[in-house]
């Protein structure tokens, strides 16, 4: 496979999504809205919890990211495939020498960097403002710390590519953008039963060792879509069976 193929096509479906203002608004400003409305929440919630009750929902708060994080690849992905397709712009690049993995790669790429800054931003926005709201609750500013660390580091990068991969093996069978969307956003189910679960006490998401057991899954997940995303994706068949 050649990168740099890879990156060609990154880089032009990067530039053409510059260009759709819903998708960029959604991914730029949607992390920033949860930045500043949770710390508001916990604000006032906080009034009424002790300091170990909010010891205990901080961790789940971050994790909501990871949930943001692989949403919002949903509107990029979908749109990289069928969303071309619709609009004509696909069949050239899908009648060019250009393997199949170096698409899905490249089309993987444009899907997955947009979404990680704005989401890395987003959170880093989150853990100021959350220590402001919680320090004289607290005592302490509790972000970042090294649980923190693996959340936006290794759980978010890993969710957002389950995403990116199962959204765009879906564009890839779908010829239309909604459907394609709506099928892609089931893969939010799992990490929103995580997120509940650490709300609920069921599981500990402050704990490092749950942390990295999740990611773990999360690697072999990843790695079984790779095979099933070169396995099933068809040039032949976007080419020649979709109307």
């Amino acid at each position: 496979m050649r990168l740099s193929q890879s990156w060609i096509i990154a880089a032009k479906d990067l530039k053409t999504l510059r260009k759709k203002k819903s998708i960029v608004y959604l991914v730029a400003l949607i992390p920033v809205f949860v930045a500043i409305l949770i710390p508001i929440v916990i604000g006032y919630v906080g009034q009424k919890k002790t300091p170990a009750e909010l010891v205990v929902l901080l961790p789940a708060f971050l994790f909501f990211y990871v949930i943001l994080g692989s949403y919002l690849s949903t509107p990029i992905a979908s749109y990289t495939i069928a969303g071309e397709k619709l609009e004509k712009s696909l069949e050239p690049l899908l009648a060019t020498p250009t393997t199949d993995g170096e698409i899905l790669f490249g089309k993987g790429i444009a899907a997955f960097l947009p979404p990680l800054a704005a989401v890395l931003g987003g959170s880093g926005l989150f853990m100021l403002f959350m220590d402001l709201t919680t320090k004289g609750k607290l005592g302490y500013y509790y972000f970042p710390d090294w649980n923190s660390a693996v959340v936006i580091l290794l759980l978010l990068p890993l969710a957002l590519l389950m995403s990116v991969q199962v959204n765009v093996i879906v564009s890839s069978k779908v010829t239309d953008i909604r459907a394609g969307q709506q099928l892609g956003a089931l893969t939010i189910i799992p990490f929103i039963g995580v997120y509940a679960s650490g709300e609920l006490g069921l599981i500990n998401l402050g704990d490092a060792t749950t942390l990295l057991i999740i990611a773990g899954g999360l690697v072999v997940v990843d790695v079984l879509l790779f095979f099933v995303s070169t396995a099933t994706f068809r040039r032949e068949e976007i080419l020649t069976k979709w109307k």
